[in-house]
């Protein structure tokens, strides 16, 4: 496909893009040579449609938002009958229908705890960051609204990752986001992850998560009184490298967060709606947090919109004459009404096509195709948690020996599989599968032959 002039469709695209735009999570100098920028035209189920005419499978979904496929029809139709009726109206002082309608769904499908109330109350924001935001700031308002001004500090899980807004920041512990910023953060206590990966020999993965726990009851010992809420992701520490924990871990988790008299913040922005096999990651050890955060796949990947599910505890706390005493924070978009009747289709979707039953065949032959990269000679270890599939490469298959970071192995690997119609985006030298639930067994057969061909290409193509 030719634009004028005779360059190719995608280069004349690639061109304008590179005079004016800046992307994100990207060294701009890399671009256009050695990250190769891959100019979209449109979606259809799992795959992105180039301006080359190629046809690319979205094995990231899009950044973990997409739920069931790009274009999806009756989330679109959704939308648009929104934008017909009211596309948006300030959610200070007045109300509608779609915001209304979608925190009744959100909390009737909240985690629940046997002998804890429920989550109650639904708080809307644009993102995943902001929701983080929102979380951290209504935790430390309430104990102040209480007369514990005191309690200042949050706990946060060694490589946790929460967004990169200011607050969210701060309760990130991966350097490559943090270290520049590191001046301009608040203070974090970091407990130990409970991350299976890292496991002695011979340790359980709830060994480990046990050990973890011992690790966060002293923190918390040495911290009485100072501590607000921890934040965790649960089950997996996505940003971090696909890193997963036992369940148990949550259950010891909830336990000290009472003990303690500490608010336990989910972010399950990027695991929850099916991603690891429940509808939220908290159900598999049957817990519910104080606040949960939500995002991303919220809408079915269509718009941006975060929603903070917390309890009638943490919301009659903020109930006063004093306006100071109230939640003042706000976004312009908040409940956005396109955005809320496109995740109202998105739980539609949900019950009319059964989608955590499909998703669980789907991750058991995810895990069929995935078994035979555990046995090559660079795959350190393979990972699964529901629709959410890693591995971790070293030399030699050794943990204990990584990648000299020189050696680029995720980025070779990634344009190897982007040649051959995957799109994989690695966390450092771990590549990952996160597809859109309505990936079919040919689309996952391409997905495991290209991962063990992008390993072998970026292995050979380094020198290592």
């Amino acid at each position: 496909m030719l634009a004028e002039g005779g360059v190719s469709e995608a280069d004349a695209w690639r061109k304008r893009d590179l005079a004016v735009l800046w992307h994100p999570c990207t060294q701009m100098r890399e671009h256009p040579d050695t990250l190769p920028l891959l100019p979209i035209a449109g979606g259809q189920g799992p795959w992105l449609i180039g301006r080359d005419g190629r046809r690319y499978l979205d094995a990231i979904s899009s950044w973990w938002t997409n739920l069931f496929g790009h274009a999806e029809p009756r989330i679109a139709e959704a939308i648009a009958t929104q934008a017909r009726t009211l596309e948006h109206v300030i959610l200070a002082g007045c109300s509608h229908a779609p915001a209304v309608e979608l925190a009744e769904g959100l909390l009737r499908i909240a985690p629940r705890e046997a002998g804890r109330a429920p989550l109650a109350k639904v708080f809307y924001a644009d993102n995943g960051s902001a929701g983080v935001e929102v979380a951290l700031k209504m935790a430390f308002h309430w104990f102040r609204n209480r007369g514990e001004p005191g309690r200042t500090k949050f706990i946060a899980l060694d490589n946790g990752y929460h967004g990169e807004t200011l607050g969210a920041l701060a309760v990130g512990d991966i350097p490559l986001y943090r270290r520049v910023y590191a001046p301009l953060l608040a203070e974090a206590l970091f407990a130990p992850s409970p991350d299976a990966y890292l496991c002695e020999p011979g340790e359980t993965p709830a060994q480990r998560a046990q050990h973890a726990a011992n690790g966060l009851r002293a923190l918390l010992e040495r911290h009485a009184g100072e501590v607000c809420a921890l934040i965790l992701e649960p089950r997996v520490q996505c940003a971090g490298g696909m890193r997963m924990h036992d369940a148990s871990y949550l259950r010891h988790v909830r336990a000290l967060c009472d003990e303690f008299g500490v608010f336990l913040i989910a972010d399950e922005i990027a695991v929850g709606f099916g991603r690891t096999g429940t509808m939220f990651a908290c159900e598999q050890a049957g817990i519910a947090p104080d606040l949960l955060c939500l995002s991303k796949g919220l809408t079915g990947g269509a718009l941006p919109l975060a929603a903070v599910l917390t309890t009638q505890a943490i919301y009659d706390g903020f109930l006063d004459d004093s306006r100071e005493r109230a939640f003042l924070h706000s976004h312009s978009y908040t409940g956005n009404p396109l955005a809320c009747a496109a995740a109202l289709a998105a739980q539609a979707i949900f019950a009319s096509d059964d989608i955590l039953a499909r998703n669980r065949a789907t991750a058991a032959r995810m895990a069929e195709l995935a078994a035979p990269l555990a046995a090559h000679a660079h795959v350190a270890d393979v990972r699964q948690a529901g629709m959410i599939v890693a591995f971790e490469l070293t030399q030699g298959g050794d943990k204990r020996t990584p990648f000299e970071a020189s050696a680029r192995i995720g980025l070779r690997a990634y344009r190897a599989a982007l040649e051959r119609g995957v799109l994989l985006r690695p966390l450092g030298d771990v590549l990952y599968w996160m597809p859109p639930y309505c990936v079919d067994d040919e689309a996952l057969t391409l997905l495991a032959r290209t991962t063990r061909e992008a390993i072998d290409h970026a292995v050979a193509e380094a020198g290592v």
